[in-house]
């Protein structure tokens, strides 16, 4: 009874805290305290959460269920308007345009501030009060700062007057703005740090859910519910999704839900004791997950599906990592990702951790019987080619330390309450209508490309395998303008009638099929990777270069930017995410020569997802291994054999300390069929036995593969 009396005066005090702070702000647009300038700034502010809170009114009051077509799309419009591309240049959101009006210390704060504001939208759809009032309370407290600077500047000149001071400072100075920023971040964590691992464990959490399973998914009005933007991309989606057959719709679904089972099996893992899945995705494909969440309860598993991250405390990125609709504006998820150089020290690193492990604490049995993700990604979309301002915030080499010194001690203490040897996962992409005007076509294609035979190429595959174990080490040279020539290292078998190097990776966590892969010895493995053109998680890379010794990474290049130091900024950021250097964590062979051709005749290379581009061609990953916090479950290829190459010299470090075996990262690089001269394996012996020689497999056997190009 006590709990429930508490938790009633939590309630009221709450509303209590809602009603103030959101009547104050209100006050604001009447008051004229401030110069211009910032009036302007907290002015708009004001409008902006007078209209996130009338969207809260809009939701609470049951008339986003009720609105026609038109009103919703109007709404969604309204709320996103001031961040979209042909605004943005004038938007408080902009960093460059915050900075050019307040100089570049308070400049950044506020662009900070107005980005966590735009974090509300959520929180109104899905009604969760803390959400709205920490970020209208973050407001006051800052805008009050500026009122008292301004009537202490007030009282200074009138005293200056009679000679008393020379002092006409009307604003406050940027640091102690950034202390309360400062603070409202260290505050809230613990709030947030529950929030993030309760929608991730629990399936009670079930805003999404309630959504899909029951909306009228032929009405696209549902599309809106979420309170994500959503474009013609997922409106066109929803459309396409509706025309397909009730038996193409359970394909796709089973595919995906066999993929994750298929995961538990050949991991040798017992899915049996799992409860929960967290299921990923793009608006606009509930159709089909409906279908995968009655295929997932049939074996015992409960969504959660959670909102990809907005705030500061989530994480903002280009990269998409939950449930999202269409992102309004890739350049300010760009701007912003770094926002956290504005605080990041030692003891706020250490209240982000003291946090996560009292939530982990907090749900440490659902987190024990957590499966893992199953993710649906989306591709097609015009390709994002990011501006680097110098406005924007950006972690010092300090900083950098620190962020991925969080990044490591929160990776394994995800790991302690979930664990790697015990989880699974799976993944699939489907196109977009953004890909172009045969959309539908490709649609059709790309899932025929996700449900090939997999006993065809689980077969062909085995031969590589076979032919692959008789080597020492195997050689990557590019043909053409690809400068790539590279030596990876194998692991020594000692028993090879019942071990081998590589995996035979078929339809389960990576679909479509068509990959064989490794965790190289790294010592002795060096050269230089070289691709011209790809994607690395929705970023274009033009001419990467990447040089190894004994496996790590000792220098990079790209050729995106005029300057090369932004070049090296770029890849550091954003493939090596801080680190100094990196292993190479996985060397693969693509054989999807489907989905190759598939690309090409369709002009859709620079858009395919690493996840079907990786078949297409020899891949490495830089960063942790494909076996990641599992290395000691055994895993066996069909014919028995086990993968012992599941370590490398920088992952067995584990057993000393966890901070020196992972990164929390890997990337798949690809080398395209047409750029790829050779790849041969030499054996012990110096045979050379060539496997693909320009772009075509030469290894008998391996014939089926090509046929693709003809």
């Amino acid at each position: 009874m006590q709990e429930n009396i508490t938790n009633t005066e939590n309630a009221e005090l709450e509303q209590e805290r809602f009603k103030l702070a959101f009547d104050r702000i209100t006050e604001i647009l009447g008051e004229e305290i401030l110069d211009k300038k910032y009036q302007d700034y907290f002015n708009k502010m004001s409008e902006f959460i007078i209209l996130v809170k009338e969207t809260w009114d809009f939701v609470e009051n049951g008339s986003l269920y009720k609105a026609s077509l038109e009103e919703l799309q109007r709404r969604n419009k309204e709320i996103y308007e001031d961040i979209l591309p042909e605004n943005y240049d004038h938007s408080y959101a902009n960093p460059a345009y915050a900075v050019s009006c307040f100089g570049e210390s308070m400049g950044q704060l506020l662009s900070f501030v107005y980005a966590e504001l735009r974090g509300m939208i959520p929180a109104a759809f899905e009604r969760t009060m803390t959400g709205m009032v920490i970020r209208m309370e973050l407001l006051l407290e800052i805008y009050q700062a500026f009122v008292c600077a301004a009537e202490d500047g007030a009282a200074d000149k009138a005293e200056s007057t009679v000679g008393n001071s020379d002092n006409d400072s009307t604003t406050p100075d940027a640091e102690s703005i950034r202390q309360i920023a400062y603070w409202y971040v260290s505050d809230y964590y613990e709030y947030e740090a529950y929030e993030k691992v309760a929608s991730m464990v629990l399936p009670q959490r079930d805003f999404a859910t309630r959504i899909i399973m029951n909306s009228d998914l032929s009405d696209i009005r549902y599309l809106y519910y979420y309170g994500e933007y959503v474009t013609e991309n997922e409106i066109r989606t929803v459309k396409h999704m509706t025309q397909l057959s009730e038996e193409t719709v359970k394909l796709m679904a089973d595919t995906y839900t066999e993929g994750y089972r298929i995961g538990f099996e050949v991991g040798n893992k017992d899915i049996s004791i799992k409860k929960t899945v967290n299921i990923r995705l793009c608006l606009g494909f509930e159709r089909m997950i409906k279908v995968a969440i009655q295929n997932f309860d049939r074996i015992g598993l409960k969504p959660t599906i959670y909102r990809a991250g907005c705030n500061i405390f989530q994480g903002r990125s280009v990269n998409k990592n939950g449930y999202f609709g269409a992102n309004p504006n890739k350049q300010f998820d760009y701007d912003h990702k770094e926002d956290q150089a504005l605080f990041l020290d030692k003891p706020l690193v250490t209240r982000k951790l003291e946090c996560l492990q009292n939530a982990f604490e907090q749900y440490k049995e659902e987190a024990g019987v957590f499966g893992g993700p199953a993710v649906l990604e989306i591709f097609g979309e015009k390709p994002f080619v990011p501006q680097n301002k110098k406005e924007a915030c950006r972690f010092s080499d300090k900083q950098q330390k620190m962020s991925v010194e969080y990044a490591s001690k929160a990776g394994a203490m995800q790991n302690q309450y979930i664990k790697g040897e015990e989880r699974s996962f799976t993944i699939i992409a489907f196109p977009v209508p953004d890909i172009g005007s045969q959309y539908e076509q490709i649609f059709d294609e790309i899932i025929r490309i996700n449900t090939l035979d997999y006993k065809l190429y689980q077969g062909i595959q085995q031969k590589i395998i076979d032919t692959l174990d008789l080597g020492e080490y195997v050689l990557v040279k590019g043909m053409g303008k690809n400068r790539t020539d590279l030596k990876i290292m194998l692991h020594t078998l000692n028993n090879p009638d019942k071990e081998t190097n590589f995996e035979n990776c078929v339809a389960d966590v990576n679909i479509p099929v068509g990959e064989v892969f490794t965790s190289p010895q790294l010592t002795g493995t060096e050269g230089i990777l070289h691709v011209t053109r790809v994607f690395l998680n929705e970023l274009e890379y033009k001419d990467i270069s990447i040089s190894f010794r004994d496996g790590m990474i000792t220098e990079y290049t790209c050729a995106n930017f005029d300057k090369e130091e932004e070049n090296l900024k770029y890849i550091k950021d954003n493939v090596l995410f801080h680190h100094d250097t990196l292993p190479i964590g996985e060397f693969a062979i693509g054989t999807n020569t489907t989905a190759y051709v598939v690309a090409r005749k369709y002009g859709i290379e620079d858009k395919m997802p690493i996840l079907i581009a990786e078949k297409t061609g020899p891949h490495f990953a830089v960063g942790d291994t494909c076996y990641s916090h599992a290395e000691d479950v055994k895993v066996c290829n069909p014919d028995g054999k086990e993968i012992i190459a599941r370590d490398n010299e920088v992952s067995v470090l584990r057993s000393e300390d966890m901070m020196k075996a992972y990164f929390n990262c890997h990337t798949d690089i690809t080398i395209p069929y047409d750029e790829l001269g050779e790849l041969s394996v030499v054996t012990k012996d110096n045979e050379v036995i060539p496997i693909i020689l320009e772009g075509r497999f030469v290894l008998p056997g391996c014939e089926p593969l090509n046929e693709a190009f003809v």
